[in-house]
């Protein structure tokens, strides 16, 4: 199926590895352009060059860490330079530390909060503009499936997520009469590094931790980021464009909710 992407512009967050990198990938593979960004320099040019090289594209790399204000503004501009114009907004990033909620003093918050919330409202402030230029943009986030589904020990990312998804759904709403959708998709256990590290949180070994939480999923296994790579491109395509406002678990099956 062509998802009629050839030619589209994307900037991707965390597109050096996991979910970002995923995700990248699957629009690449489509013909889309892209600026990715992260904040490890050498994975991230090694995968820009592996992108532009296996599929004839074109893969900006920008270091760039948008808990920081600035940094927002640079990377649609390094678009704008680069291809003059932008279609796709995929925000996504790592996550804030585990832990017990009354182990994170302010400063803990306030750094979950620039990460998982305001980074997106910052981006989101500065594509907009050649979003609704484009006519038919794509703004996608990337949450977890614990935003909508709460699990011990992720405080700071289920509640600044919770954030995320309630601007996001406003965000819809303001900005459909410009053929703009909006929607938030959220992981399930997917294999990442991310998930690595739950893993070893406790004092189980990462095997038995991994043996059980498969048994949570009703698929009877762990997700691949190409799993959320493949609804992405759905969403952000031409063929996705009347669905927005939505929160969408990826996620094998593991949440039990009906909405």
């Amino acid at each position: 199926m062509d998802l009629e992407l050839k030619g589209k512009v994307a900037i991707v967050g965390g597109g050096s590895m996991g979910i970002g990198y995923g995700i990248a990938n699957r629009l690449a593979a489509e013909g889309a352009n892209l600026v990715i960004f992260a904040r490890r320099v050498p994975k991230l040019e090694a995968a820009a060059a592996e992108l532009s090289t296996k599929y004839g594209v074109r893969v900006i790399p920008v270091s760039a860490d948008i808990r920081n204000q600035d940094e927002s503004g640079r990377i649609v501009q390094t678009a704008i330079d680069h291809f003059g114009k932008l279609d796709i907004l995929v925000n996504n990033d790592g996550a804030p530390p585990l832990g017990p909620i009354d182990s994170f003093d302010d400063v803990a918050w306030q750094k979950a909060i620039e990460q998982n919330l305001f980074s997106v409202i910052r981006m989101v402030r500065s594509a907009l503009p050649h979003l609704k230029a484009s006519g038919s943009g794509s703004i996608l986030n990337i949450s977890a499936i614990s935003a909508i589904q709460p699990i011990a020990g992720f405080a700071l990312s289920v509640a600044t997520w919770a954030g995320l998804m309630g601007y996001a759904k406003t965000l819809s709403l303001e900005i459909a009469p410009h053929g703009v959708n909006v929607n938030t998709i959220c992981p399930g256990y997917i294999d990442t590094d991310r998930l690595q590290k739950v893993f070893a949180s406790g004092t189980e070994s990462p095997e038995s931790v991994r043996a059980k939480l498969i048994t949570e999923i009703p698929l009877g296994r762990i997700g691949t980021p190409a799993d959320i790579a493949n609804l992405v491109a759905l969403l952000v395509s031409p063929a996705g464009s009347y669905i927005t406002g939505c929160t969408i678990p990826v996620d094998g099956g593991l949440l039990r909710a009906l909405r």
